[in-house]
């Protein structure tokens, strides 16, 4: 996106102030402005794209156990695959699949009812044997593998150029984005947010939507709504050119240990959840979490134990206690609205979240109902949806 779609200087007022300039926020805009609504502006405090959508790869799927999720996943898939055209971007979509690796009959058995769930929502998973997850991947490792879970049509996607397209779209109908320009303070009267203070001036508004990721219990906080979402470092690694090229693999998960391993430019992307990561903003880049992946992929896919890595990325989940989303409106603030704490889950559900927040937004009724998913779920009472299929 060219430097003359961004703003230099903050407009006065806005009808739709975003807060949150990455892959959620970037498609609230571009689908709000394709709807025809005007005067929108999205407040993001460094470069759009910076925080959790700046990995370098983000997994695409609709394979989950809520059925909430399935439907978000497979709705945003089929974006992704129209994404050249609407709204015309190339996001290298690559359509590998992802194989879910299974090592006690339990995890076989919660994949096989999630497949089920699936299937009713049109997506093609399937359980598969040890056998054939090996013909899928060749580096792994049958000895102690129960079953495998896969999907042909999941696979993974560049999140930064994803945040381009959805944003040069959004400009070209528009929307005022404004980088390096971080939220200082919300001020609301009664029972609405009317204007949103930030480092270079104050802008009156009609709604806010919190698209802030992991800092969104920050922006809730300013309008005494309560996201409870937390930052929790996530880290990858690349290894170093591979010869001969390694095969074109699904997005293979370990599930019992979360190692992850797929394709990436000329070598592999290895990753795993450090289950001892402690709560933080902090995104330096510590290879000694790499043990921990070592130690899991000697005994699942061994040839990759000893690969060279030559750079990592390190960057944020933005985890909520169920590990479910957090889209809605609030019941105290009419006119804030929120999407965040993905818990991993956000670029590849950002189609569908967002045509929800325009809906929402234009009090239409969305495709799909994301009641379940309102922030007030922790403190009213109502029935969280621990999603399980998570890494």
């Amino acid at each position: 996106m060219s430097k003359s779609s961004t703003s230099r200087t903050l407009p006065p007022t806005a009808d739709v102030v975003i807060v949150g300039g990455g892959v959620i926020g970037t498609s609230i805009a571009f689908h709000l402005a394709e709807a025809g609504v005007q005067n929108i502006v999205v407040v993001e405090r460094g470069e759009l794209g910076s925080g959790s959508s700046g990995k370098p790869i983000g997994g695409v799927r609709a394979q989950f156990s809520d059925p909430l999720n399935i439907a978000l996943g497979s709705r945003s898939l089929r974006a992704w695959q129209d994404f050249p055209r609407r709204p015309g971007a190339d996001i290298r979509l690559d359509s590998v699949g992802y194989l879910f690796l299974l090592t006690s009959d339990e995890q076989a058995a919660d994949f096989a009812s999630g497949v089920d769930i699936q299937n009713s929502f049109g997506v093609p998973s399937r359980m598969i044997g040890p056998r054939e997850a090996r013909q899928l991947c060749p580096y792994v490792s049958t000895d102690g593998l129960v079953a495998a879970a896969y999907s042909p049509t999941d696979g993974h996607a560049r999140p930064g150029l994803a945040v381009q397209g959805y944003a040069r779209a959004a400009a070209g109908a528009g929307v005022v984005f404004a980088p390096h320009t971080a939220v200082t303070g919300l001020d609301t009267t009664g029972d609405r947010v009317t204007a949103v203070h930030t480092e270079h001036g104050r802008i009156s508004c009609s709604t806010v939507i919190c698209a802030a990721g992991a800092w969104s219990a920050r922006i809730g906080a300013m309008a005494g709504v309560h996201l409870p979402v937390r930052p929790v470092r996530r880290q990858l690694a690349f290894t170093a050119p591979l010869a001969p090229p390694a095969p074109r693999i699904p997005f293979t998960i370990d599930f019992a240990s979360t190692a992850y391993f797929h394709n990436s430019d000329d070598g592999l992307l290895f990753g795993l959840a450090d289950p001892g990561q402690a709560d933080g903003f902090d995104t330096t880049w510590t290879p000694d979490w790499l043990q921990l992946f070592r130690v899991a992929a000697r005994r699942r896919a061994p040839a990759l134990a000893d690969m060279e890595t030559n750079s990592g990325w390190a960057g944020l989940y933005e985890v909520t206690p169920d590990h479910n989303a957090l889209i809605g409106r609030s019941a105290t603030l009419p006119n804030f609205l929120y999407a965040t704490g993905f818990s991993g889950h956000g670029f590849l559900q950002a189609p569908a979240v967002g045509e929800i927040m325009r809906d929402l937004h234009l009090d239409r009724t969305p495709f799909v109902d994301v009641t379940p998913l309102s922030a007030d779920r922790f403190t009213s009472g109502a029935e969280t949806r621990p999603e399980a299929h998570v890494v």
